[in-house]
């Protein structure tokens, strides 16, 4: 059968008890009756205001209920979310709402100073929605409003597979671009109804996913403490919430584990989403601070994605609950499932290495299929369940979207290689690969190997132009509070456990590396601060 998200959420309003939590954000609960009404009228008021399939909604926000149900709003009005980095400056926002042709903007009162500013330059907007968080902007309606005004019932429209969500994502080089998900393919790549963690396969039609909502009891309760603007947080929401569960967002605006732990202990949270070290090692520090005032025993699975997640940090996760299991997805903006990786307080797993996910290959740069154990590198391609492309970009999406064999793959750039048993070895994005005297770098290797050392709290590494190398190798370098290490330490601390040529040619010490909500680290900007540094001596 196909597949439409807007069905399967009004499916889910008839099938899930009313007074179940559907969201939780500090002291604010809606339950499933509450966010199946809520959802319902604000669709019916969008589509009051003129809006037609296809129509845009620009979601300008933090993690918090309102997320959650203006994007199932747009799914169940046949609108198009689209996602905004509350992080980026006044030109890159307008160049998102732009870009995306967005028809309303849902946003938080804290951002009204910006969006004033920018407004004339986006004559397409019909209606700029205000999240009630401050005083309401001259030029806004009440989101409020709009959600409790109505019958709350079902919106009567006709939806298609082909619905879409908009994705936009930064990647390394230019602006950020929208990657189209159809409404089918989003729901098959988040797994159709089933889950890794638990085996259950996907399901085959709405009454199955009924059936199995009424027979699971306990609702899952999951919390993403990375942005629901980026497809980490998205994502394994939608798997929570599709599964009639509850998803918990934290109030503070910057991350706080201590606030996070508190809400695990006080929802009795099951799943957690991070993205990589970057969260993970707050929440030990914050665990490591108050040992025992945090209660993990509901955590079943805490899932990483996006960025490289280290294997130090993960067992000193597991040393404060041995009955988790820690789940590392390799995954894209573009694909969900490239492979996985799992780690327990009984087995533990290298990083940057991963079990081949369904339909998915390794192929060369001629198109020629990677032989496991063959020590070749080449580009990791999904041909499951993959976005149509990007919008208004039929460059970038004819690059990265290739029929090989017949079959349509979604390449995003990442270098592997196969092992012989058929596990696939993450080496790095092509994008920011270093080639140095003729032998190729991928940062996150040296990265990794410098997150070892005990003074090291977090690193990146670039190459910079070098008269005799072409790109020499630099590291950038985050130390730990109270630390201390010489660059000679850290390099040979490299020098020891990989090749000398991907041993750093500099170490550079700064007081951030500066990495976005998502985990993930500004290449472009931190290649020109070490030249910039190094260029000063």
């Amino acid at each position: 059968m196909s597949w439409n998200m807007g069905d399967i959420f009004d499916a889910l309003g008839e099938a899930i008890r009313a007074a179940t939590t559907a969201l939780a954000h500090g002291d604010r609960l809606y339950t499933w009756g509450d966010f199946t009404r809520r959802t319902n009228n604000l669709g019916a008021q969008l589509v009051a205001r003129s809006a037609r399939p296809e129509d845009k909604v620009a979601l300008y926000l933090r993690n918090c209920p309102e997320y959650m149900e203006t994007t199932v709003a747009c799914m169940k009005a046949r609108l198009v979310h689209v996602n905004v980095n509350f992080r980026y400056r006044e030109d890159e926002i307008h160049y998102i709402l732009d870009n995306a042709d967005a028809k309303f903007v849902v946003f938080g009162g804290e951002f009204t100073p910006l969006l004033e500013a920018i407004r004339p330059r986006l004559p397409q907007v019909r209606a700029w929605i205000q999240v009630d968080d401050g005083a309401l902007a001259p030029f806004a309606e009440p989101y409020e409003k709009l959600a409790t005004t109505g019958t709350g019932e079902p919106l009567a429209i006709r939806r298609s597979p082909d619905d879409l969500l908009f994705l936009y994502t930064g990647g390394t080089t230019g602006m950020p671009k929208g990657v189209m998900w159809r409404s089918e393919d989003l729901w098959r790549a988040i797994g159709g109804g089933g889950s890794l963690l638990t085996g259950e396969p996907p399901v085959a039609s709405m009454d199955e996913l009924r059936a199995r909502i009424a027979a699971r009891g306990a609702a899952p309760v999951h919390l993403p403490a990375c942005p629901l603007m980026h497809g980490t947080g998205l994502f394994t929401s939608f798997i929570s919430l599709t599964a009639g569960g509850t998803i918990v967002t934290l109030t503070n605006p910057g991350f706080d584990p201590h606030e996070l732990w508190g809400a695990v202990a006080r929802h009795r949270v099951n799943t957690i989403a991070i993205v990589g070290d970057v969260f993970a090692k707050p929440m030990v520090q914050a665990l490591d601070e108050r040992r025992g005032d945090h209660s993990l025993d509901s955590v079943i699975a805490i899932i990483s994605s996006g960025v490289m997640w280290s294997p130090e940090v993960k067992k000193a996760l597991l040393g404060h609950h041995q009955g988790m299991v820690l789940f590392d997805s390799f995954g894209s903006s573009e694909a969900v499932g490239f492979g996985s990786s799992i780690t327990t307080a009984t087995g533990e797993s290298r990083t940057g290495r991963f079990k081949l996910g369904e339909r998915v290959k390794v192929f060369t740069e001629d198109g020629r299929e990677v032989r496991p154990g063959s020590g070749e590198p080449g580009f990791v391609a999904h041909g499951g369940a993959i976005p149509l492309g990007y919008y208004k970009d039929p460059e970038k999406t004819a690059r990265t979207f290739k029929t090989i064999g017949g079959v349509r793959y979604v390449i995003p750039g990442d270098w592997c290689m196969v092992e012989d048993d058929g596990t696939l070895v993450l080496l790095g994005r092509g994008s920011v690969c270093i080639n140095t005297g003729g032998e190729k770098v991928y940062p996150e290797e040296v990265e990794e190997a410098l997150k070892t050392h005990p003074a090291v709290y977090d690193a990146l590494v670039v190459g910079v132009p070098d008269e005799k190398w072409g790109q020499a190798v630099v590291g950038l370098v985050e130390p730990n509070r109270g630390a201390t290490a010489s660059e000679d330490d850290l390099r040979q601390h490299v020098r020891a456990r990989l090749a000398g040529f991907k041993t750093p040619k500099r170490v550079l010490f700064v007081d951030s590396i500066g990495r976005a909500p998502n985990g993930k680290a500004d290449y472009v900007a931190m290649t020109r601060l070490a030249e910039q540094r190094l260029a000063d001596g």
